[in-house]
């Protein structure tokens, strides 16, 4: 919706440009990079300070350009455009009653809430290693991923999740030799191969001999030895079942998943290490053939192969890179900021083989306060307990506000419930920004949080409950400041979808769900609904349920949610 006036703003601009000879390929205008300097505003519905940026250009006053271009716009009547402004140096734009109007019927029936994108997406997100549970540290990539996956379905991309299982590295084959040491206990897979993990990882500390039936077995597993294939398989296959159960809990899913091995037996691997010794970087130096980066801003060079002839994860990786390239027109890493070294060298070393590079996502980490929680043994806190954690302080805040509930019915809120609080509490920081996950303020029903955004959605489901079927309706007759405020918010929907979709910015629309339910408790507790006159009242019910509408889209795209009680 809010796209459309956003490109006839873009239409108009560039028009009055072209009639004022001001139409250079510097400001050639597109929504991504934004040369026209387009924004929302407090002022208006859609701002530009392009002036700015052809003053320079022309040698020209801002002020002078701005008013010279709102004289040489022409507006049609019946447009989305009502009318322009220019205030100094800026220009504002307006939208017109009949784009509210539209806004308005095109949400209470429930809209496309789909955008034009049509790239082919690679995201691979998570990609833990299998020797254990997801932990607190793990959370942000995994949520973060997953929002982008459904942010890019919804902006219109055709978009596949992928995990990438690292089944050949020293600590999976630690894991499979234990397992030939140890049983495993009946806990839930994940945390038994975690122990069965530490426990190896106790006995080669202490006898360091040992270390060499673990280099056996990484050597025979890449050289495709059939039995030691079918040891890795088995026990990659059970660490990721109980993975897999913790994701289902966050409400995230992959589409594939891709091993290491594949890339080393289909010979992807060989292909690599041949195209990069052709660029005449590389040398064998202490035992190990590395890539020499210098030349790039790169002191460590990259290694690529053992001096044994296995390869490392970063090789495995590369060829990963190459047959995600040829198979999408974007790919995305989700990674933590401990790989910024290693994906900056993994981007220039696609570069020398002409590879398209990817989209890299690097987050700070996610911690929790002091002494908030208890600490396992295994000197991490679960993504499992933490999830346990949060539903029982969800399911006494539950309790507390709705007593007269059944047990299944508190269990089943305080489950979702949680579930948004996490995830919410997660995304709604910029990834480059580190935050500290409070479960306290994460359950704030009464505070911008998820709560806070599942309950407006409650809310809206509520009132149209009661109200029942209320056939016809006439949006001219939303006129309050209110009313208004919440149309052009909904209207926004696609346009922050697309922006957080171009930008990888899943933090963005994190900060739209919530303003959008803050506008919509606003509007409820000024414009009365059920008790408000004929024609009023269908148009004000409209309204709630295109609010209603939205904010179920919006939790959606955030894999949130959207109770319709609690």
């Amino acid at each position: 919706m809010f796209l459309d006036f956003w490109r006839d703003v873009e239409s108009l601009l560039r028009d009055a440009m072209d009639r004022c000879g001001f139409l250079l390929p510097e400001t050639e205008a597109k929504i991504n990079g934004n040369e026209l300097l387009l924004e929302t505003s407090p002022h208006a519905d859609l701002a530009s300070t392009v002036s700015f940026r052809l003053a320079p250009l022309l040698k020209k006053n801002p002020a002078k350009i701005s008013q010279e271009l709102k004289e040489a716009m022409v507006i049609e009547g019946n447009g989305t455009v009502e009318r322009v402004e220019a205030m100094g140096p800026y220009l504002n734009f307006y939208a017109s009653r009949r784009f509210l109007d539209e806004a308005v019927r095109e949400a209470e029936g429930d809209g496309c809430w789909k955008g034009s994108l049509t790239e082919r997406v690679i995201v691979e997100h998570t990609s833990a290693n299998p020797n254990g549970p997801l932990h607190v540290g793990h959370i942000r990539n995994s949520v973060i991923g997953d929002t982008l996956v459904r942010i890019l379905r919804r902006a219109g991309c055709g978009v596949e999740a992928q995990y990438y299982v690292n089944d050949m590295g020293r600590q999976i084959a630690i894991v499979v030799w234990g397992c030939g040491r140890y049983p495993l206990d009946d806990s839930k897979a994940d945390h038994a191969i975690a122990r069965i993990y530490i426990q190896a990882n106790k006995d080669l500390a202490a006898e360091p001999e040992l270390k060499a039936e673990v280099d056996r077995l990484m050597q025979l597993y890449e050289a495709g030895d059939p039995d030691t294939a079918a040891k890795f398989k088995e026990a990659v296959d059970y660490a990721l079942s109980g993975i897999e159960e913790t994701l289902a809990r966050l409400n995230i899913t992959h589409d594939s998943y891709h091993w290491e091995g594949e890339f080393v037996r289909d010979g992807s691997k060989a292909e690599i290490v041949k195209a990069l010794e052709a660029t005449g970087l590389t040398e064998w130096e202490e035992g190990a053939l590395q890539l020499d980066l210098s030349g790039e801003g790169f002191e460590k060079k990259l290694v690529l192969k053992r001096s044994d002839g296995t390869s490392l994860y970063t090789t495995r990786d590369l060829a990963y890179h190459k047959w995600k390239a040829e198979r999408s027109d974007r790919m995305i890493d989700v990674l933590g900021a401990d790989h910024k070294l290693i994906s900056g060298q993994l981007k220039v070393a696609l570069r020398l083989m002409g590879v398209r590079e990817p989209e890299i996502v690097i987050f700070e980490f996610v911690s929790l306060p002091t002494g908030s929680m208890s600490t396992r043994k295994g000197k991490f806190i679960s993504t499992d307990e933490l999830l346990d954690e949060v539903e029982a302080q969800a399911y006494r805040e539950v309790t507390a506000r709705r007593p007269e509930e059944t047990e299944e019915f508190r269990r089943a809120v305080a489950k979702d419930v949680a579930l948004g609080a996490v995830r919410y509490d997660v995304v709604k920081v910029s990834p480059d920004k580190a935050t500290v996950f409070d479960w306290k303020a994460a359950l704030d029903f009464e505070k911008l949080s998820a709560p806070f955004i599942q309950y407006s959605h409650a809310r809206a489901c509520s009132i149209l409950d009661k109200a029942g079927d209320f056939g016809q309706f006439d949006p001219r007759l939303l006129t309050g400041p209110e009313e208004i405020d919440l149309v052009k918010k909904i209207s926004q929907f696609d346009l922050a979808v697309e922006m957080a979709a171009r930008d990888l910015k899943p933090h963005m629309l994190a900060t739209y769900a919530r303003e959008l339910a803050e506008i919509f408790n606003q509007f409820y507790r000024s414009s009365p609904v059920l008790e408000a006159d004929p024609g009023l009242r269908e148009a004000r019910l409209a309204l709630v349920k295109a609010a209603r509408n939205c904010l179920r889209a919006t939790l959606e795209t955030l894999g949130i949610p959207a109770l319709e009680s609690m």
